[in-house]
């Protein structure tokens, strides 16, 4: 069944002495697909952009740039998104997905053999290096022939038992193998961490950033990574009972959950580079404050008063 969900997201900076001039890139507007219906969705700027152009990347995320051209000691950017969201993998049958191995070896390189786009999400990247210890960790679950989505999510549990979550423990630049050597982390963290095991068995992983309630509405489990933004990860699957027909299940690590109807999708990529919420230049400012809050709230009506204002 699918629910109805608002969000609200602020980003504010504050900054010692005057920008005079900013350009940033926002990716903060949800994906749409059959599970995950967009209603509405706003984006507060404040002081108002100079400019604004709206673009979807290679990738198939909204993004969009805008830039201020007047001095401002404060920046506020506000994401207001209204959403019907149902289960994607009610009917997961993960034992019906096609083994791992198998699958990595149709993604190896092969001259003048069809490209398959999944391939590029395979290799390392910014966030996501070549770690040998992952290479071992995998072992336990990527035995030969076993299902792919079998296999990633004993992969899931496995994190989430061995990792400790601790909010404010890592920044955006902790080094995957600190947080592999402290065996600790955010949802960031542990979902780059995924994707690193997964990558290094030659399999497709893709980052996802998003929100998620504070507690699930299957079951009723109080989530962690909840009042902000949230991340995962998602391993290629194609051919999979229960999984959309491009092949990509969503995991949660932080969590230990396949995410149902309180998971969020706003962008996915490589690593958390690639959809970063909120990033820009600037010239000035001095020293800058960065305060994040989001919103999450779910409600049980089928629709909402068409006069009701979004997020009021």
């Amino acid at each position: 069944m699918s629910i109805l969900l608002e969000v609200a997201h602020e980003t504010r900076y504050d900054y010692t002495a005057p920008v005079s001039l900013a350009h940033h890139l926002a990716h903060l507007q949800p994906l749409q697909d059959e599970h995950q219906r967009l209603l509405a969705f706003d984006l507060v700027i404040t002081p108002p952009a100079a400019h604004v152009r709206d673009s979807v990347d290679a990738m198939g995320n909204a993004a969009r740039y805008f830039s201020l051209a007047q001095p401002h000691q404060r920046l506020s950017v506000v994401a207001l998104s209204r959403l019907r969201v149902a289960p994607r993998f009610a009917d997961l049958q993960a034992e019906a997905s096609p083994a791992w191995d198998k699958l990595a070896a149709r993604l190896r390189y092969v001259a003048q053999a069809p490209f398959e786009p999944a391939a590029e999400f395979a290799l390392p990247s910014p966030y996501v290096p070549r770690l040998a210890a992952l290479r071992a960790y995998g072992d336990a679950s990527f035995r030969p022939g076993r299902p792919v989505a079998v296999a990633a999510i004993e992969l899931m549990r496995r994190i989430h038992a061995d990792f400790r979550y601790e909010s404010h423990s890592t920044d955006i630049d902790t080094p995957l193998a600190t947080v592999w050597r402290d065996k600790r982390g955010v949802c960031q963290d542990f979902a780059h961490l995924m994707a690193g095991v997964l990558r290094l068995r030659g399999l497709p992983a893709r980052y996802v950033s998003g929100y998620l309630l504070t507690r699930a509405p299957e079951g009723g489990a109080l989530m962690q990574g909840a009042d902000a933004s949230h991340a995962w990860v998602q391993v290629w699957c194609p051919g999979t009972p229960g999984v959309p027909a491009d092949g990509w299940l969503d995991l949660d690590p932080t969590n230990d959950v396949v995410p149902g109807s309180g998971h969020v999708r706003v962008a996915v990529g490589r690593d958390f580079g690639d959809v970063t919420p909120l990033r820009g230049v600037i010239r000035g400012g001095g020293h800058h404050t960065l305060t994040v809050g989001v919103t999450t709230r779910a409600f049980p009506s089928q629709a909402l008063p068409p006069e009701r204002e979004l997020l009021a």
